[in-house]
């Protein structure tokens, strides 16, 4: 049998995008079948392959992204939510490689996080089908690094993984969906809307995972799992928690206004 270490740095190392969801899709179908061996002999990559010739820029030299509903501003705004998805999927799959091992192969972590791994792999390939629609396709524009450099940072410590990826950078996209969802209905975007809704309902589930495991992790070293993350947050994470928040999305992700309401 190969270990499932050795599958997911293979998957984090395949470049291209379909390949990579296959890859990704595959290791899922292998490890809930039986068919992986819980191992992680194979150290994680530092940062996973992406396509070549992608225009991989710092975020303060983002082009800024028009509002209107220009076909342009249209095809940067699905750009722009295929690279967060796209990124979504080497974070998952990091994360149950890298930490697999301390948490216990067998134990729920692993097939929480590849779990996560096999949606945003959904995700990704629904978003690229819609850029494909519009005339466009993953690569086509810049794209920026934070996502992974939030992730790189935490390579460290469970914990703080798990503070900052769920727990604010995918609680974040529950605070900004939803008006998304309604500028892209109002452009008449009816398939677009529902790709977004169904992104929705299935990050709320992703922070929960993320919280329930940054709770045993928090408890099991005898913490306060509200004084750990704020500890995690102020450590690790760049900015500021900014308003508006989705507090009814958020607390059904296991986020209830009071655990963040002192960080914003």
């Amino acid at each position: 049998m190969n270990e499932l270490g050795q599958a997911v740095r293979d998957a984090l190392l395949t470049p291209d995008p379909r390949a990579k969801v296959m890859a990704t899709r595959a290791l899922v179908r292998a490890w809930r079948s039986g068919r992986l061996t819980p191992r992680f002999t194979m150290p994680m990559p530092e940062r996973p392959a992406w396509p070549a010739g992608l225009d991989l820029r710092p975020a303060r030299d983002m082009p800024r992204r028009g509002r209107g509903g220009s076909d342009s501003n249209r095809v940067a705004l699905w750009h722009s939510i295929a690279h967060i998805e796209f990124v979504a999927i080497d974070l998952a799959l990091d994360m149950a490689g890298r930490f697999g091992g301390e948490m216990g192969a067998g134990a729920d972590f692993v097939s929480d996080f590849l779990s996560v791994a096999a949606d945003e792999a959904m995700h990704f390939a629904l978003i690229n089908r819609h850029l494909a629609q519009l005339g466009s396709f993953y690569g086509a524009l810049p794209v920026h690094d934070g996502l992974w450099e939030a992730s790189h940072a935490t390579r460290h410590d469970v914990a703080a993984r798990l503070a900052i990826v769920p727990m604010v950078l995918e609680a974040r996209g529950l605070d900004v969906t939803p008006a998304m969802i309604l500028r892209v209905r109002g452009q008449g975007d009816e398939r677009g809307a529902r790709i977004l809704e169904r992104i929705l309902a299935d990050e709320i589930r992703h922070v929960r995972t993320g919280v329930t495991h940054f709770e045993t992790v928090a408890q099991s070293r005898g913490l306060d799992p509200r004084t750990c993350w704020t500890a995690m947050v102020n450590a690790h994470f760049g900015g500021s928690l900014k308003a508006p928040f989705n507090d009814s999305a958020r607390c059904a992700g296991g986020l209830p206004r009071d655990f963040y309401a002192a960080l914003a």
